[in-house]
């Protein structure tokens, strides 16, 4: 069965970027090591350069996620990825209106303008027997007020950032209870992948 992950990489006072939309501080364990991990995608051309348990990490996350969920904000933030997420995987992005420019020929960036029950069911389509990774705070908290995500997969930098955009700012339905989280120790980050109890 196709699970829906959240992946983020969050302040440990719980942003997920400066009041900027910077995120750098949360992003510096991507480049705290001298293990190179280049993404799958060639036309990307980003390497990271982790720690050893942070480079077994991403390698087994990168092979189980099959599609991206994300929303626009992210989309834009990222310059849409050049067309191409850097995994090289389908990206969804949850919108209103598809923006000016795109689709473009050859992306594999998809619009979702039908809501967010509608942009799981194309990405986990997309997945096949992969995972689905959904990225970005709003489309988290989404996903989870609708009852949909089987997993919070949080990078917890170790960072305090003070002020942001937060993480789990307008959840609808809490509590929401989660299980016991399996952890992993690198070099500025802590991996925490929490089940999500649905009722």
């Amino acid at each position: 069965m196709t699970k829906v992950i959240a992946i983020m990489s969050m302040s440990l006072d719980g942003f997920v970027a400066d009041a900027n939309d910077g995120v750098n501080e949360v992003f510096d364990w991507y480049f705290s090591g001298d293990v190179e991990v280049p993404t799958a995608s060639r036309d990307s051309g980003m390497t990271f350069r982790v720690s050893p348990p942070s480079a077994d990490h991403l390698k087994v996350l990168q092979a189980e996620i099959g599609a991206m969920l994300t929303g626009r904000r992210t989309f834009e933030v990222a310059d849409g990825w050049g067309g191409q997420h850097p995994w090289d995987i389908p990206a969804f992005i949850v919108t209103h209106d598809v923006p000016d420019g795109w689709p473009r020929p050859g992306s594999t960036v998809h619009f979702v303008t039908h809501g967010i029950e509608s942009a799981v069911a194309r990405a986990k389509s997309a997945a096949g027997p992969k995972s689905v990774g959904v990225h970005g705070a709003q489309t988290i908290q989404q996903c989870l007020d609708a009852g949909l995500l089987d997993e919070i997969h949080i990078d917890l930098a170790a960072v305090l950032l003070g002020a942001g955009v937060r993480m789990f700012d307008h959840l609808a339905n809490t509590p929401i209870v989660l299980g016991n989280p399996t952890v992993v120790t690198g070099v500025g980050v802590t991996y925490l992948r929490y089940p999500v109890h649905t009722s």
